[in-house]
């Protein structure tokens, strides 16, 4: 699928984005102000980037506890999702959120979940609200390889296929399902599996934002077309533990640095549009300096902005009518 030079430029930058506000993140839950568990995305940029850039505000999606990737992908504003990381007032969710719960309902983001297997069950219901507004619009889940075998997860599978809702179920497979290899967690092909429930299924090198890019426009084309909910299954792998504070055991030797070395997403995308005189590599070093600068001014920010009140604590509770 052809994509224009502003375009390349943007999806660069949202994986830049991504993968520096996840590594400072990586530095500042050391310093004891973040409060509650932070799970990191970096080195699946290339997944979050290559779905979202197709959707638009009236599209939905559904997060997981590795929810910070999809956020930004999204189009959540990155200050205001630091600043709720480290419970502001002025954080995207009150400060009341943190890590594991930032939402932005005008940007189409229902919410990360801690709750694995959570998301696909409420992207169905906003599935059949697509539906029936028929305006085109979709709604996409995100899970990992454990949230592939809860009940949940199959339970929405077959109601999507049985209402034939404008669904998507991505499956980002990174290797493990928390400190479980996948290759011992799921006993059966995921791909044979979830065509068993009656989804078509597309599948992308998560490494490769190109890829993820082409096969989400496949998916898209196909639920658009009113053929009813398909899955998306990408590999890829994360580059720290399942939260901060994994000693990763379970780990070979050199597995992250030969990874980061030899698959890494950013490195792959600017090898590439360089090698194909699509962008120079001028231009995308002064994105990564620009948004360096960025999520140091973030940071500054968000220890400086205050916390909130006891007043708000039951505010946001109950919807209004």
């Amino acid at each position: 699928m052809q994509q224009s030079r502003t375009d390349i430029l943007k999806a660069y930058r949202q994986m830049r984005m991504i993968r520096e506000f996840e590594e400072r993140l990586h530095i500042e839950n050391r310093s004891g102000e973040i409060a509650g568990f932070t799970h990191l995305y970096a080195g699946q940029e290339a997944i979050a980037v290559g779905i979202c850039e197709h959707l638009t505000d009236r599209d939905y999606i559904s997060s997981t506890h590795r929810g910070h990737g999809h956020c930004i992908a999204k189009g959540c504003d990155p200050r205001l999702m630091m600043h709720e990381i480290y419970g502001r007032a002025d954080g995207l969710c009150k400060g009341r959120g943190g890590s594991m719960h930032i939402a932005d309902i005008d940007k189409g983001m229902l919410g990360a979940n801690g709750i694995v297997g959570g998301g696909p069950p409420i992207a169905v219901g906003a599935a059949l609200a697509c539906q029936a507004r028929g305006d085109g619009s979709v709604a996409v889940s995100f899970g990992g390889g454990g949230s592939s075998n809860q009940g949940t997860v199959f339970e929405a599978m077959n109601m999507a296929v049985v209402l034939k809702l404008p669904k998507i179920f991505v499956f980002e497979l990174n290797g493990y399902s928390e400190h479980t290899g996948e290759g011992y967690g799921i006993g059966s092909d995921l791909a044979g599996r979830t065509r068993g429930f009656g989804l078509p299924v597309f599948e992308a090198d998560g490494f490769d934002y190109f890829s993820v890019h082409q096969a989400m426009a496949d998916a898209l084309e196909h639920v658009r077309a009113g053929k009813g909910p398909c899955a998306l299954i990408a590999e890829a792998t994360r580059y720290f533990g399942h939260f901060e504070g994994d000693p990763q055991n379970y780990r070979a030797k050199d597995e992250v640095k030969t990874l980061r070395e030899t698959r890494d997403a950013l490195l792959r995308f600017r090898r590439k549009v360089t090698e194909a005189k699509l962008i120079e590599a001028g231009e995308l070093d002064a994105i990564d300096a620009e948004i360096a600068a960025f999520i140091e001014d973030c940071v500054a920010s968000a220890r400086k902005a205050p916390a909130p009140g006891a007043e708000i604590m039951l505010s946001d509770v109950y919807a209004d009518y």
